[in-house]
């Protein structure tokens, strides 16, 4: 039952955050909202405010703003009405929902950076045969604290900066042993392994494996601010480059799209490790929802900027049967995608459960 709470608190943020987007720049753009709805479905719970209606429906898994006029055949050409502003409005109306959580993710990783976060010590836990750390005397216990003369404090680090290595050479690890410093150097080997993005590629490896020591790291506002700049632009860098890798075929989507299923999984892993869990899956979340939602695809964000480009480019509205025929057509695909992409998550995540199950 706190999972489920959990999952929807998290769905119920992301969809607010979305929509308000699109609710406060219509405001401001003169248009009048005829419903902010919070899920899908008959409704819970509704009240009207001035011009806008706001329910709770029984369906959690999204939402809507529905504004005055915003189809050819409900609109009647008045002044308060989505189609009576020029493409520019439109446009903006439309971009601020997926850039409302693209900012929250911003600031739930700023928040992250400010208040702390648990980050894996480079004490060795494991040595592993055939490689240079257990050949040079590395020894359990140890504890790596600069790699060539330059410092490092997490495992993370440490392992970037290894990975990088050319095999047979030597790096010299200055290690901390019983309270005393001690000059290593250890031979790398390379191995291959599957990166992030399900690619082959060798990487350089001392050979040792991490403890589960580990410590709570916090920066001052500014410095997370910076970090939580850099981390959203690698998170959108590694998302498009996924993207990529997956339209070409290089990149499994069976393996690497998830869905609500997937994501109550995930959020149930979350809340066993705790608050910073959390609040990370919230901001990855927000996000990935914002790179989705501006793909050039019909029915999505960035579906309708598309159309309102063409519609800027012609002069003219596209017809309505054009534009339903071509709504139809990508909520009929994208539907699909969705059925694909549950089955695959309860393959993924649910499928031994359940065989477990029948097999007591």
């Amino acid at each position: 039952m706190f999972t489920w709470l959990v999952f929807l608190f998290i769905l119920g943020i992301i969809i607010i955050a979305h929509e308000f987007g699109h609710f406060v720049v219509a405001k401001k753009m003169g248009v009048r909202v005829e419903n902010f709805s919070l899920g899908f479905g008959p409704k819970i719970f509704s009240k009207k405010k001035n011009s806008t209606e706001y329910s709770l429906s029984i369906i959690p898994l999204g939402g809507y703003v529905k504004l005055a006029g915003d189809n050819l055949e409900e609109y009647k050409g008045r002044p308060d009405e989505f189609l009576s502003k020029s493409p520019k409005k439109r446009a903006a109306i439309i971009f601020f929902g997926p850039l409302f959580n693209y900012f929250l993710g911003f600031l739930f990783f700023w928040l992250i950076f400010s208040i702390g976060y648990p980050m894996v010590t480079t004490k060795i836990g494991g040595i592993l045969d055939g490689f240079g750390a257990k050949e040079a005397g590395i020894k359990l216990g140890d504890k790596i604290i600069a790699v060539d003369g330059k410092k490092v404090e997490f495992w993370e680090e440490l392992q970037k900066n290894i990975h990088q290595k050319k095999p047979d050479t030597e790096v010299a690890l200055t290690v901390l042993r019983d309270n005393k410093e001690q000059l290593i150097k250890v031979k790398i080997k390379s191995k291959e392994i599957t990166d992030l993005f399900g690619q082959k590629r060798n990487v350089g490896l001392l050979g040792i494996t991490p403890t589960d020591e580990f410590v709570k790291v916090r920066y001052g506002v500014f410095k997370a601010f910076l970090f939580a700049i850099n981390k959203v632009g690698d998170l959108t860098f590694m998302t498009y480059k996924a993207l990529g890798l997956m339209l070409t075929g290089k990149m499994s989507m069976r393996e690497s799209v998830t869905g609500p299923l997937g994501i109550f999984y995930i959020t149930s892993e979350a809340a066993r490790l705790g608050l910073t869990a959390l609040l990370h899956l919230i901001a990855v979340l927000n996000i990935s929802l914002a790179i989705f939602n501006l793909l050039p695809f019909p029915v999505l964000d960035g579906g309708h900027l598309v159309l309102l480009a063409i519609e800027k480019i012609r002069g003219k509205y596209l017809k309505a049967k054009t534009e339903r025929m071509i709504t139809q057509i990508g909520l009929t695909i994208l539907i699909a995608l969705a059925i694909i992409i549950t089955y695959n998550d309860f393959l993924r995540f649910f499928s031994n459960k359940f065989s477990n199950l029948f097999l007591k």
